[in-house]
């Protein structure tokens, strides 16, 4: 639902200049140095970046879903750590507060969420559980005033800069599944919250991963989201569909940057006398790009207007992140391939996005487990 047609494309154009002119030209910079420049970090807060999907009312954008669609979508024609700094704070870092958490909660955090005055964890996957969330092994245990939590989250976005987590952990020893899990705000200068060294990634350099160990943590009670234990993962599944839609947005844009990129490369290359772009073989594999990113396009605008129509968009979120992420894959794997030599060199722009671009099959949610929910709900629909 877009509501004011004029000031949401002035802020589109607004963000699609910013990307042209100012992270693009800083996307090898980037890769280089692993981590996003201070100056450009500055200007994302300037711009009201940390808070595209937080209420007004909170200091945030209050973008709906499409509106937040053709936003990403922008933000994904630039190197994918860029848009991953902030994007946990328009995510799970703040959704999940704001759709579960108590009023003083909210008041507490999300206005400095918004601002990006602090910055924002997740915590769900451990070294023995990822895609079975359920199976979570960190524990908080009830003591006085607070919970003390021991355990390891693993592969943490945002995990070696947070100044703030939500953290999933099970207070209930009795319960194995998800009713047993609750949710805490840790702040990040807790004692008892260690970090682990960096993590040595594929792709996406700026965007950093690490451990996050919890040895005897002791975080206030007031600080479980709602105020009363085994909502957390619960609270961590209402978010995803927003979450989901959201990455297929940037998945969307990162593959028409790369149809970018390939039908310039062709359009200058000769062989055989001719511009590469006229031969068949290569216009194939450009036509081939040009539809699947077109196809992504409408099915997440299609999923993100109808979640603001009020519709449970559960399986069509899981459509477009199975579709959209496995298709900017391809899309990669095409641009390196039209680029011949030239796409396994570190100077063209594909051959980063090639790595960074992987990563989208496997978090929030890998493609396997948008197939079992797709099929399970569609098996329950039926029944």
């Amino acid at each position: 639902m877009i509501r004011d047609t004029e000031l949401l494309n002035q802020l589109v154009d607004t963000i699609s200049r910013f990307v042209r002119e100012r992270l693009i030209p800083n996307e090898t910079r980037l890769a280089e140095e692993d981590a996003v420049p201070a100056e450009l970090l500055a200007e994302m807060k300037e711009m009201g970046l940390f808070g595209l999907s937080i209420p007004e009312e909170y200091g945030g954008l209050g973008l709906t879903m499409e509106e937040e669609a053709l936003v990403a979508m922008e933000i994904g024609k630039t190197s994918p750590a860029f848009r991953s700094v902030f994007g946990t704070n328009n995510g799970i870092g703040a959704q999940g507060i704001l759709i579960d958490g108590t009023e003083e909660q909210k008041a507490k955090y999300v206005p400095r969420l918004a601002t990006g005055e602090i910055l924002s964890s997740f915590c769900l996957t451990e070294p023995d559980s990822g895609s079975d969330a359920a199976s979570l092994r960190t524990t908080a245990v009830r003591d006085g005033d607070h919970y003390i939590l021991n355990g390891t989250k693993r592969y943490i976005t945002n995990g070696p800069e947070a100044d703030l987590f939500t953290v999933m952990a099970r207070t209930d020893p009795a319960n194995k599944g998800a009713g047993g899990i609750s949710a805490f705000i840790v702040e990040g200068d807790t004692p008892g919250l260690i970090r682990g060294p960096a993590d040595n990634k594929m792709g996406q350099k700026g965007a950093h991963t690490c451990d996050i160990i919890f040895d005897n943590c002791r975080v206030p009670a007031e600080n479980i989201i709602g105020g009363k234990e085994g909502q957390g993962f619960k609270t961590a599944m209402k978010v995803l569909d927003r979450g989901r839609l959201h990455i297929s947005a940037v998945c969307v844009g990162v593959a028409e940057r790369l149809v970018e990129e390939s039908l310039r490369y062709t359009m200058e290359r000769k062989q055989f006398g001719a511009a590469l772009a006229e031969h068949q073989l290569i216009q194939a594999m450009l036509a081939d790009s040009k539809t699947e990113a077109y196809a992504g396009r409408t099915m997440v605008m299609d999923a993100a207007r109808r979640k603001d129509d009020g519709e449970n968009v559960s399986t069509l979120a899981s459509c477009c992140k199975l579709f959209c992420a496995e298709m900017v894959g391809r899309v990669a794997d095409r641009a390196v391939q039209v680029h011949g030599g030239a796409g396994y060199m570190s100077e063209y722009a594909v051959e980063r996005f090639y790595r960074d671009v992987r990563l989208f099959r496997i978090y929030e949610g890998t493609t396997q487990i948008q197939q079992i929910v797709i099929a399970r709900n569609m098996v329950r629909e039926a029944s």
